[in-house]
């Protein structure tokens, strides 16, 4: 039995031995490169490419079976003289054994200095899509007809493949060097990835697979490029179509055109499953950094197979948006307030399929503002813009455009032009000479809306806010309905509470044409008009003071203040209860007018510096930036006050003819000048109010004319008056009442 034993050891020892003679006489008697031309034949014969062999193959037989290319390229039979990829050196080899039972095991797999590019021409067609296709029949070649059982076995050669999948082992891959490039001809669109670096573990279906990768990545449009690291463990399981990519690290850094020259730093982190059984795809645990955004969230895919639909959740830490978009080369304009758009961050689910996008449970806070409801794309192609928003409180003018210089200027001229004219209006007696009408410009010439942007936008937008901040007004409860398309935005509604009253506008914007076209109109119930006409960059008491009720619709053309203002053209009516005409004394100067035509000097000083008054209305008749006021009317205790003039809104000055019905002081103590006999009664005392708006009644001065006219029919009413005391004493019972009124009726003026 030993004796047996050892003579079966002796036999395979020396079968052992032969088989090595024979793998080292195999290798080192038969050179591979004497069948080149062979070699390239079959290629052309069963795969169909054109396969050039400029460098050398080497080879190995037992117990691996190895190969080593150099200097190899590879075309298709159609462009032969245009290979789409070559490579500098390809080495692997193959255990022998395992060949038998359809297991490929390998050892270390090297590439170094693939080449590979990938074309579409001017029709669409990839140079790809020819590999492994053999020459077209020529024409006087004659039909073939075994084409059809071919087919017919197709299916069963891809069963039987598909049952005895071959099973993968290679202890380790190597790429080094590598280039892809990729051009389209119809679009002159071109991309690439150079100087690519691959390595990895042990490669084993089912176990997890170390890998790491490097590119450096362009684009031609736009001009980008970015440098690319990548790194984490594979597992893939074939037979379930079921890929993990765990513990995935993506990090580098990009520049370009679009980034106008800045760098930005990114990195992605993860767990990435795609499930093609299933159809579907998630990345778990996903972090993400650009610059100083950070992210944390995940992401879901659903139906891969048909029209993928995305959900999931994000959450962004609070970073400074106007740093990070100055960081990528898109920085904002500057707005009034420098530190705005300085804080964001926001939390929320996220919905999506190819061509949408939505943040539902959205909570965003932006600086002192936070938002809560859903925004949505609902179409990327025609960027149908849904947003509903609910906010705390938004100050609004913080983040409108930042006047420009030109603007700053005019402003600081026409705030010139009124302090001078405030300096030398006196309010009190009113002796000083009436001021001149403003002349400088109260309006920019800024460019106020985005044209191009409103042409193309589809918007549907609910806006709610617990406390809008509009123009200084602070409205409470303020509610904003818009909607665009097609260049037509039109404003349903913005209504709110505003000191205590309410206020509702609605109104279009129309950029269709070359010229924008504006109309709105508004409501306005028993707000306070102090807060309406307050100096711009002053803080000073307002001329005015009531509760304001007003109505109006207005049109306008243009792009900016100025412009709009110039083609304002409308109506309004307003009204103003329980006013006051602040530090300006109508009172006094009334009486001044009184003592003056009683030819008598006032005694006292003035016992107040405002006039109230219980309401004051009228109508405005807007064209071109200038309101006409034909029927001003105010009832002021002791007087009735009539007016009509223009108030020049391009300018922000007013030009008014006043007349004032007195009675005269009618305090416990009245002023004897003062005082209004029986004659005086239901005399108009003129008064003329020119200049800038914000000096209000401190404008408006004795009209000297005027004033003439009214003594001169009041000399009048008084020679009438004598001549009928005379006549009435003559006379006396004497003649017929009749008799008397036309004989006083001669004297008549």
């Amino acid at each position: 039995m030993k004796a047996f034993g050892k003579i079966l050891g002796l036999g395979l020892l020396g079968l052992l031995l032969i088989i090595v003679a024979l793998g080292f006489a195999l290798t080192h008697l038969f050179d591979p490169n004497d069948y080149k031309d062979e070699i390239r034949q079959l290629a052309r014969d069963k795969a169909h490419v054109e396969l050039t062999l400029n460098g050398d193959i080497g080879w190995s037989l037992f117990p691996w079976l190895g190969l080593e290319l150099h200097e190899a390229s590879i075309a298709t039979l159609n462009k032969p003289k245009e290979p789409f990829a070559d490579l500098q050196m390809l080495g692997l080899s193959v255990r022998v054994l395992p060949l038998l039972r359809r297991e490929v095991q390998m050892s270390d797999v090297r590439v170094e200095g693939l080449n590979l590019t990938l074309a579409r021409d001017e029709h669409g067609h990839g140079n790809w899509e020819d590999i492994g296709k053999p020459l077209p029949a020529q024409n006087d070649a004659p039909a073939t007809t075994p084409a059809q059982p071919s087919t017919e076995q197709a299916p069963a050669q891809a069963e039987s493949g598909s049952e005895r999948a071959v099973k993968l082992d290679i202890d380790s891959l190597t790429v080094n060097n590598a280039r892809v490039q990729y051009t389209d001809a119809k679009s002159g669109q071109s991309y690439s990835a150079e100087s690519i670096q691959l390595s990895t573990g042990p490669v084993h279906e089912g176990a997890n697979i170390a890998l790491k990768a490097s590119a450096f990545l362009s684009a031609s449009q736009p001009n980008i490029k970015a440098r690319t690291e990548l790194a984490g463990e594979l597992r893939f399981d074939r037979k379930l179509k079921r890929y993990n990519f765990e513990d995935m690290r993506l990090s580098g850094e990009t520049s370009g055109e679009p980034l106008a020259g800045k760098t930005v730093t990114f990195a992605a982190q993860g767990q990435l499953l795609v499930d093609l059984a299933a159809n579907v795809a998630s990345w778990n645990g996903l972090k993400i950094s650009a610059n100083q955004l950070r992210a944390l969230g995940e992401l879901n895919l659903r139906e891969l197979d048909k029209a993928p639909q995305l959900s999931g959740g994000l959450s962004i830490a609070q970073f400074d948006l106007r740093s990070f978009l100055d960081g990528v080369g898109h920085p904002l304009p500057a707005t009034n307030d420098p530190a705005a758009f300085t804080k964001l961050e926001l939390v929320t689910r996220l919905q999506g399929t190819p061509n949408s996008l939505a943040l539902a449970d959205l909570a965003v806070k932006l600086d002192d503002s936070t938002f809560t409801g859903r925004v949505a794309v609902e179409d990327f192609a025609k960027q149908a813009l849904r947003l509903q928003l609910k906010a705390d409180t938004f100050d609004a003018d913080r983040y409108l455009p930042a006047k420009s210089e030109e603007a700053k200027g005019a402003t600081a001229a026409r705030q010139a032009e009124v302090k001078q004219q405030e300096a030398s209006a006196v309010a009190g007696a009113g002796s000083s000479p009436l001021p001149n009408a403003p002349t400088q410009v109260a309006w920019s010439d800024d460019k106020l809306l985005p044209v191009d942007r409103l042409r193309a936008l589809d918007l549907q937008a609910d806006l709610a806010f617990g406390a809008l901040t509009l123009d200084k007004l602070p409205i409470q409860d303020a509610q904003l309905k818009a909607t665009g398309q097609g260049g037509l935005v039109t404003l349903q509604t913005l209504r709110g509470e505003l000191y205590n009253g309410t206020f509702e506008a609605k109104g279009t914007v129309d950029v269709r044409p070359a010229v924008p076209q504006l109309g709105v109109s508004t409501k306005i119930d028993r707000v306070p008009v102090e807060h309406f006409i307050k100096t711009e960059g002053k803080e000073q008491t307002p001329p005015v003071k009531g509760l304001l009720t007003l109505t109006s619709d207005l049109t306008a053309t243009g792009n900016s203040q100025k412009a709009l203002v110039d083609t304002l053209n409308g109506n309004a009516n307003f009204t103003i209860n329980d006013g006051v005409l602040v530090n300006a004394n109508l009172e006094q100067q009334l009486c001044q007018a009184i003592a003056t035509l009683n030819r008598k000097a006032l005694s006292g000083e003035p016992r107040g510096k405002d006039t109230p008054f219980q309401e004051l209305r009228g109508s405005l008749v807007v064209r071109n930036g200038v309101a006409s006021n034909p029927d001003l009317k105010a009832r002021i205790p002791g007087l009735t006050v009539n007016g009509h003039g223009d108030v020049d809104l391009r300018v922000l000055g007013m030009d008014y003819n006043v007349g004032v019905i007195v009675e005269g002081d009618q305090r416990a103590m009245p002023d004897p000048a003062c005082q209004v006999n029986q004659r005086y009664v239901g005399v108009e005392v003129p008064l003329r109010c020119r200049g800038p708006l914000e000096l209000g009644a401190k404008a408006c001065r004795l009209d000297q004319d005027g004033l003439g006219k009214v003594a001169a029919k009041l000399a009048g009413n008084r020679l009438k008056d004598k001549i009928d005391e005379k006549l009435e004493e003559k006379l006396g019972d004497k003649v017929s009442p009749e008799v008397k009124d036309a004989l006083k009726g001669l004297f008549k003026r």
